[in-house]
């Protein structure tokens, strides 16, 4: 979606609402494609002052495994973008302030992005997740497997060497 923008820079105290959704479904993030169903956004862009501001809220499903179970889990995501918007900029970038040369906004680009950059670095099918056994590879979070546990780590033999000398 590309919002022309002229009217709201002109005017001050003009308003536009902005609602849309965008198919990700195709977009292969972690080995797979999470964003199953569209992301959806709504906001407005509006002029206070001759202030231009964006205020857009993302939501989003990432359906994909649990990083310690594997088993298929999906969480919602919200992020709140409030920036302003210029034509142009007298100094270096801004975190604060999108440019808009020609009076246009891609509010597809501009979602797609903050959705990558969003998207969480660990997802667990809940906060407690127990995650499967190293030795046999049961799933925790469904009971005990029955694996002895007192057995030490392999990884830590040496340091246990040294505890004994």
């Amino acid at each position: 979606m590309t919002l022309d923008l002229r009217r709201i820079f002109a005017t001050d105290n003009s308003v536009l609402d902005i609602d849309g959704s965008l198919d990700m479904s195709d977009v292969d993030i972690y080995y797979g494609f999470p964003l199953k169903k569209p992301v959806k956004y709504h906001g407005t862009v509006s002029n206070s002052s001759s202030m231009v501001n964006l205020n857009l809220q993302i939501d989003f499903e990432v359906c994909a495994p649990c990083d310690r179970c594997g088993v298929l889990a999906s969480e919602c995501h919200s992020v709140t973008i409030d920036k302003s918007l210029a034509a142009s900029l007298q100094r270096q970038e801004s975190d604060t302030i999108i440019v808009v040369p020609d009076m246009r906004l891609e509010v597809d680009e501009l979602v797609y992005s903050e959705v990558i950059l969003n998207l969480p670095t660990k997802h667990l099918c809940k906060e407690d997740c127990k995650g499967l056994c190293q030795k046999c590879g049961k799933n925790l979070n469904e009971g005990k497997c029955g694996c002895d546990s007192s057995e030490p780590d392999p990884r830590f033999e040496k340091l246990r060497e040294l505890l004994n000398n």
